[in-house]
């Protein structure tokens, strides 16, 4: 299965429909399956006052709040709608991850982006979750921040909104729902689960690849990476190690004023880690050991036979100091070599020569 990649432009955009649509164009030319912008309302997502975190402090404006920040980067329905006829011009999935009800539904039912990306801080937002599992769209998780018990939380609300058109879920009825055959069925068709670690940039020494198989023994569903370490190493290896899903920020210029820039890829960037991990894809192969197609015939030539090491008489004992191995190996295999020790030689052997029972 090819691995999903989620071009993120995010906000790396900074409020400008020109920079998005250059974003949508590099992140086709790349080769990415999706490129994913954010939808919010700035007085819908944080308070006034709200404080910055320190990695937006280090790139934007120390002296505005978090929610003057937001309003310069907020597109609007008519942009969203813009970059996705561009995306569909240019042969790429449109997604933005919603913030808040009113645009979660707006994007399912108006734009019909084919699934709902949940950020990682919306993963203790109850409501919300069941509201993103009542429009019917297909969700991808982010677990940034998370412990694997607000993992579980998270994942029976939404099994509880997919299953349940109405009604307010109690504890007992979340459990229940998680753990029933129909919840866990409604999950595994619908969600997928993102290892994420929310720092910008993430250090690699903390991303913590391992907990990729964590998170899919746990809850038995595909999984994959939203990666913040600079360069693209990491996701590279998150595929190997069975990410089928990676979301990765993309920047027009690294070195552009904003909150996401310096954790992005520039275009040539993400072109070369989107190569490197269709590379591992077709590496990976199947979990058969046997020998490829190019390798059988190298295997006489790479292999050895039993040789003599010196002349061997007719009638004499095969010997250690007279029986060796060398290349080619398409004679007796040095396997062997212990069942000819102690056998008469059925005629003479010149040095090099084959042996033959």
């Amino acid at each position: 299965m090819s691995t999903y990649v989620i071009a993120e432009a995010g906000v790396n955009h900074n409020g400008s429909i020109e920079r998005a649509r250059a974003l949508v164009q590099a992140a086709a030319e790349a080769g990415a399956d999706a490129v994913k912008f954010q939808a919010f309302r700035a007085e819908a997502l944080v308070a006034e006052g709200a404080p910055k975190a320190e990695y937006q402090e280090a790139t934007t404006d120390p002296a505005e709040s978090q929610a003057e920040m937001l309003r310069k980067l907020e597109l609007g329905q008519e942009q969203h709608q813009a970059l996705a006829e561009h995306c569909a011009d240019r042969g790429i999935q449109f997604l933005s991850t919603p913030f808040d009800a009113q645009s979660a539904r707006w994007l399912a039912e108006e734009i019909e982006v084919p699934r709902l990306k949940v950020g990682s801080g919306e993963l203790t937002n109850g409501p919300f979750l069941l509201h993103v599992a009542r429009l019917g769209c297909p969700t991808v998780l982010s677990t940034g921040m998370a412990t694997i018990g607000e993992v579980e939380r998270a994942l029976s609300v939404l099994a509880f909104g997919y299953l349940e058109a109405e009604g307010r879920p109690t504890r007992e009825a979340l459990g229940r729902t998680l753990a029933s055959d129909e919840g866990q069925e409604a999950l595994e068709e619908n969600v997928t689960v993102l290892h994420c670690v929310t720092e910008y940039p993430a250090p690699p020494e903390m991303t913590n690849l391992r907990a990729l198989k964590t998170l899919r023994q746990a809850f038995g569903l595909p999984v994959g990476l939203s990666d913040h370490t600079l360069g693209t190493a990491v996701p590279v290896a998150a595929v190997a190690r069975g990410a089928v899903l990676i979301e990765k920020h993309l920047t027009l210029d690294r070195s552009l004023p904003g909150p996401d820039h310096e954790a992005s890829l520039e275009p040539g960037e993400l072109r070369r880690m989107i190569q490197d991990i269709r590379e591992v894809e077709k590496a990976l192969g199947t979990a058969r050991k046997a020998p490829a197609a190019p390798e059988w015939k190298n295997r006489p030539v790479a292999r050895k036979s039993l040789v003599a090491a010196e002349p061997i008489a007719e009638g004499e004992p095969f010997t250690e100091e007279n029986v060796t191995a060398k290349r080619p190996g398409d004679g007796l295999s040095p396997m062997r070599y212990w069942d000819v020790l102690g056998r008469s030689a059925p005629r003479s052997y010149r040095p090099d020569e084959q042996i033959r029972l």
